[in-house]
């Protein structure tokens, strides 16, 4: 969202007055009870969302526009409709309003951009029930354990829990299709429950020692360890004492990794709010069984004009709606509608929440050392754009722009000889990569040349830029700045597109050497002599970066095209394999590769595989 845009004044009186009126027409008809509301612009397109213990009087505010700030008053001027959804209870309000603030992030809202799914690990319900690490939404008949702030610290904590409890980390379909153990039973990180090398019982209790261990009964855990490493040393079986001994050392090594000298927290979630420089930085520590899991920074997107107070309600909010709520939410200052937050926030978790600013003692000094740390990562994270914005200065210089750049788009095509080619865009700017804004293109002209990259080039300019000329001009998304990786054909087919459609935005090649070498890039650009940027080593590196990313996006996507055609054409090119059949093999298999390796009685015990199609199939992959 651009500031400048936002705070600029109006444009004109008239339409902040139409704006009154559109809000001024569902006055009359709201009734006095909880809601949420939405402000939509011509488009149809959301640009507020809000909620209201009573949704007459809350939408009545906005027409009395000399107590509203610049900001509301420029949403109001782009209102042309409104929509509205009553609820029962604010409560209901509050969590709907946070659905709808993350579905579509509208402009005037406080936004959580940098929103991520963070890591858990998910203790499945199986019979045999498999450990393994977890992002995204959730089975509600799992157990998980976290959020654990960074992968490294997940992937570290079940690599020590594997050598420990030695539970299963295979898919459930791996684990039904194995004759013999595979290799993490050899290597001492799983008991081969598969084979029957352990049974229910011994299972289970291992399971069980694992949730323990997550919940924070990891003292428990170790003395029982150690009462069973002195009995094994007492009957002199040396070997199974150092076992005992060595997982005692594991768990002792994620404890001491895990801990913040901090015996007062269980399950509790500090978080602190600093601002610097327009800026807001939210620090969060968790806490998860008395243990740290670790810390992570956010940078919501928000106004300079909005209390600190409403930018961290409003942060929760939405942080919550992917990561169940604590028992304790320790804060460095009390949101807004605190009360109310609690109580949406234990119906989002099923559990009693409690929202409080801690005033002295072991919690105080910990709210204190995540407000430290906020300010640091607010510092760094305001440093890092000043650096960027001086390269950007630097950039529209050095290619003799007429503005600096506030949207670069880059793209980068991918194909083998001309298969599953593909075409990638990704987008930077004053703050770094914009990663919401990527796109990726499917080249989709059946009567181009295979591995026709300029063809290729100007299929994806033209899928680009023909949509973008409808939109509002206040609001389009055309660059300051395109950079192509490639000389002059790519420069010169991007040209063709824009010049047709009428599009004047600055262009630029990038093309290595003769012999490849990154740092002996040639540059294109129209009307100017092919040159170099030797000079102006942080500038190059700065575009090498661009490239190298929009190489990476585009060899990524390229990369699930050509996995995807090689799965499906394996099993396609068999007679009588349907979708259906594809899929039951797929769950009792659960690969390509494990079907090809099949026998062809092995194939038959699939349902719907008859002795014939299953013959079918291995003569298909044993020809």
């Amino acid at each position: 969202m651009d500031e400048k845009k936002l705070l600029a004044p109006l444009s004109s009186l008239a339409t902040l007055q139409k704006g009154v009126q559109v809000i001024h027409g569902y006055i009359k008809t709201l009734p006095d009870s909880p809601g949420v509301y939405r402000m939509l612009n011509q488009r149809y397109e959301a640009l507020y969302v809000g909620k209201a213990r009573n949704l007459k009087k809350r939408v009545q505010s906005y027409t009395q526009i000399h107590r509203l700030p610049n900001r509301l008053k420029r949403m109001i001027a782009e209102t042309s409709l409104m929509e509205f959804v009553t609820t029962h209870t604010e409560v209901e309000a509050l969590l709907l309003e946070a659905n709808l603030i993350k579905k579509l992030s509208p402009r005037y809202n406080i936004l959580l951009k940098d929103s991520k799914f963070f890591s858990f690990i998910m203790v499945t319900d199986h019979a045999w029930p498999r450990l393994k690490k977890h992002r995204g939404a959730k089975d509600t008949a799992a157990k998980y354990y976290g959020p654990f702030a960074s992968t490294e610290a997940v992937n570290h904590t079940l690599t020590t829990l594997y050598k420990v409890f030695r539970l299963r980390s295979c898919s459930d379909s791996f684990f039904t299709a194995r004759k013999k153990p595979c290799l993490q039973y050899y290597i001492k990180r799983c008991t081969a429950p598969c084979v029957g090398y352990i049974t229910a019982d011994e299972y289970a209790d291992s399971v069980q020692q694992t949730i323990n261990f997550l919940e924070g009964k990891s003292h428990q855990i170790q003395k029982d360890l150690s009462a069973k490493m002195l009995e094994a040393s007492h009957v002199k079986n040396y070997e199974q004492a150092a076992g005992y001994r060595n997982m005692i050392r594991a768990l002792t090594q994620i404890q001491t990794q895990q801990n913040i000298n901090s015996p007062v927290l269980e399950d509790a979630d500090i978080m602190s709010i600093a601002s610097l420089g327009g800026r807001v930085c939210v620090q969060i520590f968790f806490f998860r069984g008395g243990s740290n899991y670790g810390t992570h920074s956010f940078f919501p997107e928000c106004q300079e004009d909005i209390p600190l107070e409403e930018t961290l309600a409003a942060f929760m909010a939405v942080f919550y709606q992917d990561n169940t709520p604590p028992g304790e939410i320790l804060l460095n200052l009390s949101p807004r509608d605190a009360e109310l937050m609690e109580q949406a926030f234990a119906k989002l978790a099923g559990h009693k929440v409690r929202l409080w600013v801690p005033q002295k003692g072991a919690r105080r000094k910990i709210v204190d050392h995540a407000l430290e740390n906020a300010r640091d990562a607010l510092a760094r994270h305001l440093a890092d754009t000043r650096s960027h914005v001086s390269l950007l200065t630097g950039l529209a210089k050095a290619l003799s722009l007429s503005r600096v750049p506030e949207r670069i788009e880059v793209y980068d095509n991918s194909h083998i000889q001309g298969t599953n080619a593909i075409g990638a865009m990704i987008v930077a700017g004053a703050k770094g990569f914009d990663k919401t804004a990527y796109r990726k293109f499917t080249i989709k002209n059946a009567e181009m040349t295979p591995g026709d990259d300029y063809g290729m080039m100007r299929e994806v300019m033209q899928r680009r830029f023909s949509g973008t000329l409808s939109q509002d001009p206040e609001r389009n998304l055309l660059p300051d700045l395109l950079l192509i990786d490639g000389g002059q054909g790519q420069l010169t087919a991007v040209h063709t597109v824009l010049d047709k459609l009428g599009i004047v935005i600055p262009v630029v090649g990038i093309a290595k050497g003769a012999d490849r070498h990154a740092g002996r890039e040639t540059f294109f650009q129209r009307g100017r002599e092919p040159f170099s940027l030797d000079q102006r080593k942080d500038i190059l590196y700065f575009l090498q970066r661009l490239r190298d990313e929009a190489h990476r996006f585009a060899v990524g996507f390229h990369r699930q095209k050509r996995t995807k055609e090689l799965t499906k054409s394996l099993l396609d090119e068999i007679d009588g394999i349907g979708p259906a059949r594809k899929r039951a093999l797929l769950r009792r298999f659960g690969s390509i590769r494990e079907i090809a390796r099949a026998g062809a009685q092995d194939l038959q015990t699939v349902e719907g595989i008859s002795a014939t199609i299953a013959q079918k199939i291995y003569n298909h992959f044993n020809r």
